[in-house]
């Protein structure tokens, strides 16, 4: 775990939580198919690929389907072959969906590359806040208006926690999810326990470079939004927010990115991932962009072909609608109309 860590602080590469040993330690407890493989030269690791393997030999990236950042930690210069490494890790396919950028064994099997909006606070939150005012003059305006507005109605004192360990407030983030995900339409993540366990453990989990983060815009005792990510010594992933929806008219989830944005730049964090996926809030606080990518390597063979089958269709669909705007609107409404046919709302 030390030479991962030391590979990871040398690739030059933003220190990315999910790309630290801890996080695949924390996913492999709830997840026993996951494993890493290491390369040695003499008596010392040069390299790590950490993955997960079904029984027919399909490999999917540590965390795959919530993980945000994922490839090899790679000795600069190693450059081995992909589907040489997938043989020698007895899988058939290596499928990822957020592969970092700089992982060159990779980054010839992406199909697609997408971008990932990010929050600079390098410079201090006062810098940021002045670029907001100039990049997103309404956006900033009104928020800080309902700010305001929130302090002057609501009962009680409003309070913002960077850091909330009670896991009380954690319980009630993945309700206000869960009932997201049933609102849109989406599948609830945290319906699938080994996402809430990981979930859970992460918040307990405090290491240097992966510790789970849970912050908190309170009135009163009582949570309003709430987000959880990982936090490295630079790096906050953003990962799962939300809000309570009594309290919409005052946008507390776009407030709490605020106050979060503050409080990062004052505890040393220079840069909020805020993940791949449009969505408008993003593009109002971003300040720059990662490409982040999605693919397979694949080893000719049968059970290869049979993963290609399974899922490459399903992949072509999706990206058919995301290129088109108007069609992958009206996908957001059906899918918002079955949820409420379901009684979701």
């Amino acid at each position: 775990m030390a030479a991962w860590r030391e590979l990871r602080a040398t690739s030059g590469s933003p220190a990315n939580p999910f790309m630290e040993p801890e996080f695949t330690r924390a996913v492999a407890e709830v997840r026993p198919r996951s494993r890493v493989a290491v390369w040695w030269e003499g008596d010392e690791p040069v390299g790590f690929f950490p993955y997960e393997k079904g029984p027919l030999g399909q490999g999917r990236a540590i965390g795959f389907g919530v993980s945000d950042s994922h490839g090899a930690v790679l000795r600069p210069g190693l450059r081995p072959g992909a589907r040489a490494l997938l043989r020698a890790c007895g899988a058939a396919v290596w499928e990822f969906d957020n592969l970092e950028s700089g992982q060159p064994v990779f980054e010839g099997a992406a199909t697609e590359s997408f971008a990932s909006p990010v929050i600079d606070v390098g410079e201090g939150y006062a810098a940021y806040e002045a670029l907001l005012r100039v990049q997103s003059p309404k956006f900033l305006r009104t928020t800080l208006a309902k700010e305001r507005k929130l302090g002057r109605q609501a009962d009680g004192e409003v309070r913002f926690v960077f850091d909330e360990r009670d896991p009380a407030a954690l319980r009630t983030l993945m309700e206000w999810k869960s009932a997201q995900y049933r609102r849109t339409g989406r599948g609830d993540r945290f319906a699938k326990e080994w996402i809430s366990a990981l979930v859970r453990r992460l918040h307990e989990q405090r290491t240097p470079g992966c510790s789970g983060l849970l912050s908190v815009l309170y009135v009163g005792d009582r949570p309003i939004a709430a987000h959880f990510g990982l936090r490295s010594a630079t790096v906050l992933s953003c990962w799962f927010p939300s809000y309570d929806p009594e309290f919409a008219k005052y946008s507390p989830g776009l407030v709490l990115h605020l106050r979060m944005a503050e409080a990062a730049a004052a505890a040393g964090i220079g840069l909020l991932d805020l993940g791949r996926g449009a969505a408008e809030y993003k593009d109002a606080l971003k300040t720059g962009e990662i490409t982040v990518y999605e693919g397979a390597v694949f080893v000719p063979g049968a059970r290869a072909a049979l993963h290609w089958l399974g899922r490459e269709p399903a992949r072509r669909v999706h990206r058919f609608v995301r290129e088109r705007p108007a069609l992958a609107a009206r996908a957001r409404t059906t899918l918002n109309g079955l949820a409420r046919l379901r009684g979701n709302r």
